[in-house]
């Protein structure tokens, strides 16, 4: 099982890159149903990212960046880069999917994917609004085209026999044999 989550809050300007692309493949999915592929609209909620990743083989975070890089700019990361564990606090509004990543595998072990991969978009304005800036834009329909294509492959992986977390590749044949 392939699940996407968008994360962050469509209130302010480019942050909500990573929900806009989460939606948009929500429509697409109703057009081009896969039935090993889920995706959700985390917004600010991590805790309900943990929840929502349980179960998957393979997971995919679409978020906002704030690094100080070029407007637009899309990074890929493994997850295992950007997970930490929160501090202890009784406050579970500063639980971000980060968090989220880190709880996931400490509380729910072989039950929470393995592989994870996380998009992250330069954003311009986290300001209050509600449009996304143009390199924002942009780089979201980059995205969007990305993750189809793996949907795609998850696909027609789906349809092969077996357990396939990933794209693999058929085993080189052996002359010796």
């Amino acid at each position: 099982m392939l699940t996407i989550i968008g994360c962050g809050n469509l209130n302010r300007c480019d942050d909500a890159v990573g929900v806009i692309i989460a939606q948009r493949l929500q429509q697409y999915l109703i057009q081009n149903p896969h039935p090993n592929v889920r995706i959700f609209d985390c917004g600010t909620a991590g805790m309900e990212v943990m929840f929502q990743a349980r179960g998957s083989k393979q997971l995919i975070i679409l978020d906002a960046s704030s690094t100080g890089s070029e407007p637009g700019a899309v990074f890929e990361v493994p997850g295992s880069e950007l997970e930490q564990l929160p501090e202890p606090s009784y406050n579970l509004h500063d639980f971000r999917w980060d968090h989220a990543l880190a709880a996931g595998r400490r509380i729910f072990q072989e039950d929470f994917p393995q592989a994870v991969s996380v998009y992250l978009i330069e954003a311009n304005s986290l300001e209050f609004g509600w449009e996304l800036s143009s390199p924002v834009e942009q780089a979201a329909e980059k995205v969007f085209q990305s993750i189809i294509q793996i949907i795609t492959s998850t696909a027609a992986l789906s349809s092969i026999p077996g357990d396939h977390p990933l794209p693999v590749q058929p085993p080189t044949p052996n002359p010796d044999q």
